[in-house]
């Protein structure tokens, strides 16, 4: 470690002495840049993460003078991946100036990967509102370069945040928008009564029966096969435990549903939110009688 170490630390030393000399020929870039480069390396051997990555945001600005912006992209990527065993602030603002030179040299499907890369750094830090923005700007790269699963992935995720803050008509709109792109699609059809069973339980999270039984209709109509599945009939029973107040029905209906098809904790979350609100609503009918 400590000889890794020490290589690096001479590595540095000579890539600094390059850039502040004179060359009548070459470039002190491209020799300095070399030299970064094997810094970069000898401290990532050596564990000194920091340091890599602060070879490689210098390796960067070497490519940038000498016109390689895609490099200099490459190097800030590097640099963004050594910082995030250390400091994830760091990693993402490394990673934001990848995509800036991605999106300069028209590599938008490179760009949309860092994107979702940052995003999900925001969501290891539990800050969803950021997370959120950076899942919808990569969904809207990767959907302008076709390349639909992953946008879709994206998407998925802002809707399951969405729901979390109680945003559930984006949700919806969200679920119900990859369920229809995604019956025309042989591979992705088979996904599609999941993200109806998504967009049911956030309208049951609005407690408004008229809303899910309009929405049911609608996704009966936008696809015939859905009534016949446990997950409309799971989203049919629900509705009707609410419209009659009836917590133990609703706890019984989810029950059975999920000892056949056990329930993510996303969706036990919500569930949960709808019972607590029909709790209340039970409660307060005792309360007057």
């Amino acid at each position: 470690m400590s000889d890794q170490l020490a290589k690096g630390e001479d590595f540095e030393k000579q890539a600094e002495k390059k850039l502040n000399g004179f060359r009548f020929f070459g470039s002190k870039y491209e020799d300095a840049a070399d030299l970064f480069d094997k810094a970069a390396n000898s401290f990532k051997l050596a564990k000194a993460w920091d340091r890599a990555g602060a070879m490689y945001v210098k390796l960067s600005s070497c490519h940038l003078k000498l016109d390689s912006k895609h490099e200099a992209a490459q190097a800030y990527v590097d640099a963004g991946h050594c910082y995030k065993k250390t400091s994830t602030n760091e990693a993402i603002s490394c990673l934001a100036q990848a995509v800036d030179l991605f999106c300069d040299i028209g590599r938008i499907s490179m760009a949309a990967r860092y994107y979702k890369e940052i995003a999900e750094l925001y969501e290891s830090e539990a800050n969803i509102e950021k997370s959120i923005i950076f899942y919808e700007k990569a969904a809207d790269f990767f959907q302008g370069e076709d390349v639909t699963t992953s946008a879709n992935q994206c998407k998925q995720k802002v809707a399951q945040f969405a729901a979390q803050l109680e945003q559930y008509p984006k949700a919806i709109e969200i679920y119900e928008e990859i369920a229809r792109h995604s019956l025309g699609n042989n591979l992705l059809k088979y996904g599609v009564k999941g993200h109806l069973l998504n967009a049911g339980i956030c309208h049951l999270c609005k407690g408004d029966v008229v809303s899910i039984t309009n929405a049911l209709e609608k996704y009966q109509d936008l696809d015939p096969t859905f009534s016949g599945t446990r997950e409309y009939r799971l989203l049919a029973d629900v509705a009707a435990a609410i419209d009659e107040e009836d917590v133990a029905k609703f706890t019984d209906v989810v029950k059975e549903f999920d000892s056949m098809t056990p329930l993510d904790s996303w969706k036990t979350t919500l569930l949960l939110r709808v019972k607590e609100k029909l709790k209340a609503k039970e409660q307060e009918e005792d309360d007057l009688t």
